[in-house]
Order: C-alpha cells, then structure tokens, then sequence
C-alpha cells in the first residue's frame, strides 16, 4: 500500500497560465514550510516536477529524508501557446476553446499543449511505476495543482469536471493511498 502526499509548490505569484515556463516559488514562509515538513513523515521518499518551484519546494521540506530524481512527468500541464497569457486573454482569443477548456477538459487541448486526458495519462503512468518499485512506501511528490487533481480525480473515480472543481492552495497537502482494492483519499487539501 503506497502512501502519496501530495504537496504543491510554494506560491508563484503569476496571474497568468503557467505551465512548463520555469518559473520561481517565494519559499519566503520559513514557518509554513517548517510546519508542512513536520508534518510529513519522516521516513518518507521525495519526488518532484523538474520545474525550480516544485524542485525548490522539495528542497525546502526534504529535511534528510531520501531523494528520488526529480521527474519530468510530474509537470505541470503544458498548456502550449496559453502559457504566460491571462486568462482574459486566453478567452478573448480563443474563446469556444477555452471555455471548453474548463467546462468540458478531458480532450480538449490549448494550441500547442496537451489536454488533461494526455496530463492525466503521463503523471499515472509514473504513480504506477514508483507504485510497483515502492509497495509499502510513503512518497512526498511536490508538483502542481493539475497534476495534483489528476490523481484526485483518479482515486475518487470522477470525471475531469469534477475533479477540476476540487481547491489545491500552495503548500498543501493531498494524501491519497493505495490499496488492493483501489485508492483511499485520507485528505485533500490540508494546510498543516
């Protein structure tokens, strides 16, 4: 039974698309993130998206646990042509899409990205891989909120919709486990 906690990033303080552009977390909160690592468990495995605000944040919770590679799956949604753009923007020049985008994202792509369909696939393909290798494991994977709510979405069963809706702030913690019989959410979205 692996034990995933999930943790976003630190805050970027963008107000646009960001997506595989690498950009910095303010990992400024020294008393939050020495909360979130205390919170974690000790002997826990780390992962993270290969993009400096997940890495970063890894870094600032690693606290001697055991570091694995950071990964290039774990990203953020590529959100293709969008990426750095407002979303006013996005929704002025593209807007059947867009709103596509957020109302109906299983298939739907920006130009240039992926959909959350394809996002979903890469990022499970590498839950299931560290799921095998580490069977009775806890792993910290640092990543983004869509990588985030594809694997909320995975362990309630819902379709992208749904799990879209789902609210995932910096710095906190989704913990999902796996079980013979499926996954289990123990929490979503905690701030420690």
């Amino acid at each position: 039974m692996t034990t995933w906690h999930w943790v976003r990033h630190g805050p970027t303080h963008q107000k646009t698309f960001v997506g595989w552009r690498d950009v910095p977390a303010d990992l400024s909160d020294t008393a939050q993130i020495a909360r979130l690592s205390t919170y974690l468990p000790e002997s826990a495995l780390v992962i993270s998206s290969d993009l400096i605000r997940a890495s970063a944040t890894a870094d600032a919770i690693e606290a001697g646990r055991t570091r694995l590679p950071s990964h290039t799956d774990l990203r953020e949604f590529h959100f293709g042509e969008w990426d750095g753009k407002h979303f006013d923007e996005v929704a002025q020049s593209h807007p059947e899409l867009s709103r596509a985008y957020w109302e109906t994202p299983g298939d739907v792509a920006p130009p240039g990205g992926e959909s959350w369909n394809s996002a979903a696939q890469r990022v499970s393909t590498v839950v299931d891989r560290l799921n095998a290798e580490h069977p009775n494991d806890h792993i910290i994977a640092v990543a983004h909120i869509g990588v985030i709510l594809t694997q909320v979405q995975r362990a309630e069963s819902l379709v992208p919709e749904e799990a879209i809706g789902h609210r995932i702030d910096n710095l906190s913690v989704t913990t999902l486990r796996q079980k013979p019989t499926g996954w289990h959410v123990e929490c979503i979205n905690h701030l420690p």
